[in-house]
């Protein structure tokens, strides 16, 4: 489970009105909040607030999970994160992730036409343009490697659409096209309409299913 919530930081959103599917966006940015559910129970929420022009953008990600059994937390996740992007590139990243009482801190900036990360993999001085996990960003669906922002690992992803859905969007039904994201370890299937993120699905080992819908 843990591989799972932390890419789909989630991990890590798009925009869209009462007739669009999220919350309606302003000049100072885009709001997007997730009820996020584990086989169909609630166990937490993500929140995403994206603010700029295009050419800056800033992005701030807040995730907390918490799984019980038998009254008690058997599952705790806290996820903060803080991204620079100048287009469509990673120009800076601060995260801090807490699961289960154990840290993990990244720390990225551009230097010299390359991003430069610490990390709990390493250090590492990644060339090119990057992008993380930025869900709400569909630019991702053409990307062939991304950056994890809870571990500062670059991995290689495939993304294959998958066809067209009515999915639940803040109590109403859409449609939106599906797309499956993969990687080594990972398998996330992700949902846009218009060209604007509204779900998220992945399962976790032991064969749970977890699960972001828009509020």
């Amino acid at each position: 489970m843990r591989a799972s919530i932390a890419i789909a930081a989630l991990l890590a959103a798009a925009s869209a009105a009462a007739s669009n599917p999220a919350p309606p966006a302003s000049p100072a940015g885009r709001e997007w909040n997730f009820r996020v559910l584990l086989d169909g129970r609630e166990v937490g929420w993500h929140r995403y607030v994206v603010r700029g022009d295009g050419a800056a953008t800033e992005v701030e990600s807040r995730a907390q999970f918490d799984v019980r059994f038998l009254f008690l937390n058997a599952y705790r996740y806290r996820h903060e994160a803080r991204e620079r992007w100048r287009g469509a590139c990673l120009d800076g990243l601060d995260s801090r992730t807490e699961t289960n009482g154990t840290v993990e801190e990244v720390a990225a900036v551009a230097y010299e036409e390359a991003l430069v990360v610490s990390g709990p993999s390493g250090d590492a001085r990644l060339p090119g343009c990057v992008m993380s996990f930025a869900y709400w960003d569909p630019r991702i669906l053409r990307a062939t490697r991304l950056l994890n922002s809870q571990t500062g690992e670059l991995l290689p992803v495939r993304v294959d659409e998958r066809g067209t859905e009515r999915v639940s969007v803040a109590g109403q039904h859409v449609p939106a096209t599906r797309h499956r994201l993969s990687t080594r370890d990972l398998q996330i299937d992700l949902w846009y309409a218009d060209g604007r993120w509204v779900a998220l699905e992945a399962p976790t080992p032991g064969g749970r299913v977890l699960r972001y819908e828009l509020r």
